[in-house]
């Protein structure tokens, strides 16, 4: 995904979280001639209701390794504040509309410390001799014997199935588990001035991933690779009606099914949608002789995330005027890996690929200045067809660490076990007069994502092409037909 997105975060804040209360009584449920008003309330059903159910399964389902990782994790933010109370919440699926919510995806900051995703959840971490204390809060899941099994559509386990109770989460996280009712008697409020600042404090914390962190992201990165294959073998089947959101359905379909889902909207390009940096509507066709731009990242179970994109021809070979703009977006983008490494300045990869871009469109008459004059921060003449940034930090967001100051983000050097992509391209929109008509319409962006080593980087992408011959040669054993 291009450089500029927003990253999306919950409230951090030691509040009372407002579940989602259904009410058996209210619904589809109650629809039937001669029903009471609310279950509920009637003593039969409630009692009835409380009687005859076994044990099912409820233990934790935690990846290997994320309990001790959040456990680390706490350890780094103890000693980067301390003294601090701090109180961090998974939050609140939001509602799409009425009563019908969106998929829960807890705060990435939540996530970092606690180890899981768990809806409402809270976690509270006060001062200790050597540290913090760690305690977490849950929603008591509402189990039969309670009319909130059968009435609360949040909570209910007869709405949502058997979940980990407060039990279960203390054995798999190693971490004390308490009714969230108890937060405000034992924690407090957490003063509003110091939220910025620990989301600050932790979105820098978290550039520098550790080893159990890169193993999930390498993960990502894999299950995106097979993911872009799955897609590329349905660009036969969207040619013949069903387009680019037949596309984006299948590697959705596919990050679903090796994973928690698409680590953001999936972006499917094709013909003149490929230069609209976020094209994400993906309600166009899928045509033959022309480009399709394929920006996808699967997010692992435990929700760290891939970003990695492609250009493809959709004919499976790449036509003069395309083979042009790919070719200079490669050259830019190599110049970009080149000057990714531990002890560069962040902002390394982007004057590099830069560079190479504005010499090339000078190189090709569109620049009404010199490429030096183009790349002064008076100038940037270059950047109308390049307009995003060429790259960012990865991890549990897909724009990472986007709360850090600064100077610690473009202005600080890269460090061993940072994970970013590179990704310049070039956006010629259909519409652009400035531009030869060959060239309207066509869009193309190469993404990457990398590791920082100690002695200088690891394309994590690398599975897939980046120069045109080796796309047209993946194509062919990929494409049917």
């Amino acid at each position: 995904m291009d450089a500029q997105g927003e990253v999306g975060a919950g409230m951090i804040e030691a509040a009372a979280v407002n579940g989602r209360v259904g009410s058996v009584g209210a619904g589809a449920l109650e629809t039937g001639r001669g029903l009471p008003p609310r279950l509920a309330e009637v003593p039969g059903f409630v009692a009835f209701m409380g009687t005859g159910w076994g044990q099912p399964d409820r233990a934790a389902s935690l990846a290997p390794g994320a309990a001790a990782a959040a456990a680390t994790h706490r350890a780094r933010l103890s000693a980067a504040l301390p003294d601090e109370t701090v109180v961090v919440r998974a939050g609140t699926a939001p509602m799409r509309s009425n009563d019908s919510a969106y998929d829960f995806r807890a705060d990435s900051d939540f996530v970092w410390l606690a180890g899981a995703s768990i809806e409402d959840a809270v976690l509270a971490m006060t001062p200790a001799a050597g540290g913090h204390d760690a305690v977490l809060y849950i929603p008591p899941p509402a189990l039969p014997g309670v009319p909130e099994f059968f009435a609360d559509a949040a909570h209910g386990e007869l709405w949502v199935g058997p979940v980990p109770g407060m039990a279960e989460w203390s054995a798999a996280l190693d971490l004390p588990v308490r009714p969230l009712a108890q937060l405000p008697e034992e924690v407090g409020s957490a003063a509003p001035d110091d939220e910025a600042v620990l989301r600050r404090v932790l979105a820098e914390l978290r550039m520098v991933k550790d080893a159990w962190e890169i193993e999930q992201l390498r993960q990502a990165v894999d299950d995106t690779v097979s993911g872009f294959a799955a897609v590329l073998a349905e660009v036969p089947r969207a040619m013949t009606g069903p387009g680019e959101r037949w596309l984006q359905g299948t590697f959705d379909r596919h990050a679903r099914t090796v994973g928690n889902g698409p680590g953001y909207a999936s972006i499917v390009g094709g013909g003149h949608h490929a230069p609209t940096l976020h094209w994400v509507r993906c309600d166009g066709p899928v045509t033959d002789g022309e480009l399709l731009l394929l920006d996808m990242g699967v997010e692992t179970h435990t929700l760290y995330t891939a970003d990695v994109t492609r250009t493809f021809p959709v004919s499976g070979r790449f036509s003069e005027a395309q083979r042009q703009v790919h070719d200079l977006v490669e050259r830019s983008h190599r110049a970009g890996l080149a000057a990714v490494g531990p002890g560069r300045e962040f902002t390394d990869f982007h004057h590099a690929s830069m560079e190479v871009i504005a010499t090339g469109l000078h190189d090709w008459g569109l620049l009404p200045v010199s490429v030096d004059e183009a790349l002064a921060p008076t100038g940037q003449h270059h950047r109308r067809w390049l307009v995003c940034g060429i790259g960012h930090h990865l991890g549990l967001d897909v724009h990472d660490c986007a709360q850090s100051r600064p100077e610690a983000y473009d202005g600080a050097r890269m460090r061993p076990g940072m994970v970013l992509t590179v990704e310049p391209g070039l956006y010629f929109h259909a519409h652009d007069e400035l531009v030869p008509p060959e060239l309207r319409g066509l869009g193309v962006r190469i993404e990457d994502d990398l590791l920082v080593t100690p002695t200088g980087a690891e394309v994590l992408s690398s599975a897939l092409p980046l120069d045109a011959p080796g796309l047209e040669a993946w194509m062919a054993q990929t494409v049917p037909g």
